[in-house]
């Protein structure tokens, strides 16, 4: 029996976000992978007003239910959480890939959220030798593209992926996440 890929999506923040709008994105990635990828999609506490410390505690448990060489993709806020957790991160577990889409950066040039705020270094505070790529919709009027800037200077060995008459959720559309997440 073959085993099946994971993937980690992790939410957006908003009242109604995992079944009215990323429920939508992680149907497109299924639909684009295949049978040969498992995608687990937790519900994130108090969505409609996310605490980073309660996002963080749920996803060190959700990473430690994990195999190694699970791809990690987080959405909007829930990107951001993500990559501030890793940081953080004591689990011991090897991630094949992180993948930030219409990720909102915390920090000079983006939002200002001192519980979220990133640290100078995020680059190197990262897990090493694992692929990072940043997407983000052109036409995102949530998080505005300069936000993927951001990453890129703080994450220089990031790979940055702008995509032109895209908005926030990308349009429902993960296809060129999962041609990237087909690749690896």
């Amino acid at each position: 029996m073959q085993v099946k890929r994971e993937i980690l999506f992790v939410q957006g923040g908003g009242a109604g976000t995992h079944e009215k709008w990323d429920s939508q994105l992680v149907e497109s990635l299924r639909g684009e992978l295949g049978p040969d990828y498992e995608i687990h999609y937790p519900r994130m506490p108090s969505e409609g007003d996310p605490s980073y410390s309660a996002w963080k505690a749920k996803l060190e448990k959700v990473f430690e239910t994990l195999r190694d060489g699970a791809i990690l993709v987080g959405h909007s806020l829930g990107g951001t959480i993500l990559v501030k957790a890793l940081t953080e991160q004591v689990s011991a577990r090897r991630f094949a890939a992180i993948f930030l889409v219409a990720a909102p950066f915390v920090g000079d040039g983006g939002w200002s959220a001192e519980e979220l705020q990133l640290p100078a270094d995020l680059g190197v505070r990262l897990p090493p030798g694992v692929p990072i790529h940043l997407f983000h919709g052109l036409e995102d009027e949530v998080a505005p593209a300069s936000h993927v800037d951001g990453y890129a200077r703080a994450i220089p060995q990031a790979r940055v992926h702008r995509l032109p008459a895209r908005d926030h959720q990308l349009n429902g559309d993960l296809s060129e996440v999962a041609a990237v997440i087909s690749s690896l």
